[in-house]
């Protein structure tokens, strides 16, 4: 293998230069508006019409669908195209690692995507602006249009369940891969923050780039406190370079 494998995990703060805010950093907003959190929340939002009627006003209002890749997203699929074999597991949900031009097959979203739209009925899915369209023009809770079931966000909410398959997957990355940077995460989340320990166990460099302490910087062979856009985009320049290194 000429070139190690290089797991990304990413987190909210790869996605602030953005425009992105981040929901638990101290400005976050599940600080600022408790409430915000039942929009989000699985039994809440299928138990209650007017909860489902404000999540679609807030994703209206989302920046999400409107944001950009940043210099972190596009130094990382750039990593890619240089022919190291690279992995994104990432908690977010806003679809930027693709928009830089990683290829969908080597991003894992743990958390799933706010791009996308799922019945929770019969799990047809469509594109997140179509759904949004449907309520710009008055409806207020759109039913899904195969079955009249409730759509939601394809994003996992309070009381979900992460995808097994994907956890899996993201699991079986962090074992094998040779260097592990955790970038822009608290890595306070499981199980996705387990996978730096994970990826650490199994001989890995562990990476953390990230402006607060995390629980994991104990563990890691290089913590960087640098702002990401600036930090990520040398470290990966770095890494390009790198020839036939074993693990060990």
């Amino acid at each position: 293998m000429s070139h190690p494998l290089v797991a990304i995990l990413s987190g909210a703060g790869i996605s602030t230069d953005s425009g992105i805010p981040d929901y638990r950093g101290p400005n976050g907003l599940w600080r600022k508006d408790p409430d915000a959190e039942k929009l989000v929340t699985y039994e809440y939002y299928m138990g209650d019409p007017e909860i489902r009627r404000r999540s679609w006003q807030m994703r209206r209002q989302n920046r999400t669908l409107r944001a950009e890749p940043n210099a972190a997203h596009r130094a990382v699929a750039e990593l890619e195209k240089s022919g190291v074999p690279v992995r994104v597991l990432t908690q977010n949900v806003d679809g930027l690692h693709q928009l830089a031009g990683m290829p969908d097959r080597k991003v894992l979203e743990l958390h799933g995507t706010a791009r996308s739209v799922i019945c929770t009925d019969c799990h047809a899915r469509g594109p997140m602006a179509d759904a949004i369209a449907r309520v710009e023009a008055g409806e207020a809770d759109p039913p899904c249009l195969d079955c009249g079931g409730i759509l939601k966000s394809a994003t996992v909410y309070f009381g979900e369940r992460l995808d097994p398959v994907v956890l899996g997957q993201a699991a079986a990355i962090a074992k094998a891969c040779h260097v592990f940077i955790a970038v822009g995460t608290t890595l306070q989340v499981q199980p996705a923050a387990g996978l730096a320990g994970v990826a650490a166990d199994h001989g890995a460099r562990l990476v953390i780039v990230n402006a607060e302490p995390t629980p994991y910087d104990g563990l890691a062979d290089e913590v960087v406190r640098e702002p990401i856009g600036t930090a990520l985009p040398a470290l990966l320049r770095d890494l390009s370079g790198v020839g036939n290194s074993d693990r060990g």
